[in-house]
């Protein structure tokens, strides 16, 4: 028997595959076709996944479940050789045994892409694709905010409303192009890309010629830049204006506007007229030793994660350390500074870039391709694992993007990733064929959120029947683990992912990340949220 597509003979194969009355020789028909035309396959896939859309629960994502509702009579062995999953053989009523062929059928293996596909997908865009960001938080120098309002992160955009500075010091770049840097303690309301209200504090202003024009208000003036570099000192009651490069044009209450040429000052105090002095830069120092106090500042944190670094090594739980300390740029093992590991446990490279980290004095590795990836391989079986990496994503450029992911479908086997809509997933498989559980977190990253550095971690708690994801040291999902099993990870790698199903793997059977790499962690043991936050402080640049 042939089949061809399209025909009706196609449809009515496929329908029986869905519904489980296929009979053998319409599925080695099938399978034959299948091998040989990529637009049926592509139909195929479509068709059985939008069986399952229809037959399925609809919270399957954080739910064990086992073969593909669309294929229930076809048992599908989830470990077997390389990383596509092997298909078990199908037992006909009168006892007789399907073909040793059909375990082979590439269609099967579709059919298991699609499903996997399909419980691991919310079909969304990512979030943050529109914005109403005016400026960003490029840097900071002993930051502290105010209680009480969400404190802005380096790299962080920023959108209209207030920034409120209690002591130390940020740079703020205005998508217009100027560049502010406050001293707490300061108020300062972003407007849009090129206005700002300071209330009350300190800032230093560099406006180049592309955001000529930028404006600043307080209580008692109203300064429009005319490309210069200028200082401004907002109190209650009082305002002062130096100009240390080219000229401002401000205007106090209802007065007419005045122009302030370099190495000029003004202060406008109450209702006066604005009172004409020499400008001095003494009282701006510290902003003008912005960039190296910043330096500074970076290169002590570094110090700091070098010594918090020595310390988490010696924990006799960590199987896994990569700390990207000291990359060759010809070297292709990375040393694993975990004190207790056993022999054997380093990670190679394949391929990738070498690229700055979390400070400058650090390396850190990117992931740019399908070729790029990290492997390793941890033997043993392990009641609980954590799993901790600091990563930049650049792009969520695949439906699912691979942080680590174990060779296969074996039992106890995890597979961790991030989906195209900033999504955190895991898959753990269980401990019989056909058995999985994936658990997701909401969306966590999102497009403004992409070029920085995170934190991720994942906990595996196989006693107390939990799994936890978490951003930047904080719980963002938490779900009942429903498998009886023991975790393993075998060979396994960070970055990528590449299931060896043939020689034109379906797309979301391709995992790569988009992004860099700048430390690993493997713990044997569930971390708690102490710990884990820990982590974060210890490691934020």
């Amino acid at each position: 028997m042939n089949r061809t597509f399209p025909s009706p003979d196609f449809d009515e194969t496929v329908a029986g595959v869905c519904h489980g009355t296929a009979t053998e020789e319409q599925m080695r028909a099938l399978n034959a076709l299948l091998r040989t035309d990529p637009r049926a396959r592509d139909e195929y896939l479509l068709r059985v996944e939008l069986h399952a859309r229809l037959a399925s629960d609809p919270d399957l994502f954080a739910r064990s479940e086992t073969a593909h509702p669309g294929c229930r009579g076809v048992d599908r062995e989830l470990s077997g050789p390389g990383n596509g999953p092997a298909v078990g053989r199908r037992v006909q009523r009168q006892g007789t045994r399907w073909a040793p062929a059909i375990a082979l059928a590439a269609c099967l293996v579709l059919v298991a892409a699609g499903a996997w596909a399909f419980w691991l997908r919310r079909p969304g865009p990512l979030s943050g694709s529109t914005s109403i960001a005016v400026a960003m938080l490029t840097r900071t120098v002993d930051a502290q905010w105010v209680e009480g309002t969400e404190p802005p992160h380096a790299g962080s955009p920023l959108d209209p409303g207030w920034l409120r500075l209690k002591s130390g010091m940020a740079q703020i770049v205005f998508y217009s192009g100027a560049r502010v840097v406050i001293e707490g303690p300061a108020e300062l309301r972003l407007v849009s890309a090129g206005e700002a209200v300071c209330q009350t504090g300190r800032l230093l202003a560099e406006v180049p010629e592309p955001a000529r024009g930028f404006r600043v208000r307080t209580e008692h003036l109203d300064l429009v830049d005319l490309g210069t570099s200028f200082g401004l000192e907002a109190t209650q009651g009082r305002t002062e204006v130096h100009v240390f490069k080219g000229k401002v044009e401000l205007s106090a209450g209802n007065g007419p506007k005045q122009a302030l040429g370099e190495t000029q000052a003004a202060v406008v105090q109450g209702s006066a007229p604005p009172r004409l002095t020499a400008a001095d830069a003494t009282a701006f120092t510290p902003m003008f030793e912005f960039q190296q106090r910043s330096l500074a500042s970076e290169a002590f944190r570094y110090e700091q994660w070098q010594f918090a670094n020595a310390q988490l090594k010696e924990d006799p739980s960590l199987l896994v350390h990569l700390d990207l300390q000291n990359l060759s740029a010809t070297g292709w093992t990375l040393r694993n500074s975990a004190a207790h590991h056993a022999p054997g446990l380093e990670g190679v490279i394949v391929g990738c870039a070498r690229t700055e980290g979390r400070w400058r004095e650090k390396q850190a590795l990117e992931f740019q391709n399908v070729n790029d990836r990290v492997r390793m391989g941890v033997p043993g079986d392990y009641e609980s694992l954590t799993l901790s990496a600091w990563v930049c994503i650049l792009g969520l450029d695949r439906q699912f993007n691979s942080l680590f992911m174990c060779d296969g479908f074996a039992p106890g086997t995890i597979h961790w990733l991030i989906r195209h809509d900033g999504v955190l997933g895991v898959t753990v498989f269980g401990d019989r064929p056909g058995r999985f559980q994936i658990m997701r977190s909401p969306t966590v990253v999102t497009l403004d959120q992409l070029g920085r550095w995170h934190h991720f971690a994942v906990v595996l708690d196989g006693q107390a029947k939990c799994v936890v994801h978490y951003l930047n040291g904080s719980p963002v999902s938490r779900h009942e683990l429903q498998l009886d099993l023991t975790f393993r990870i075998g060979a396994a790698e960070f970055g990528n992912w590449n299931a060896r199903s043939g020689p034109n793997p379906a797309p979301a059977l391709i995992r790569n990340l988009s992004g860099a790499l700048d430390e690993f962690a493997l713990f044997s043991r569930a971390l708690g949220d102490a710990e884990i936050r820990h982590l974060y402080l210890n490691g934020k640049p």
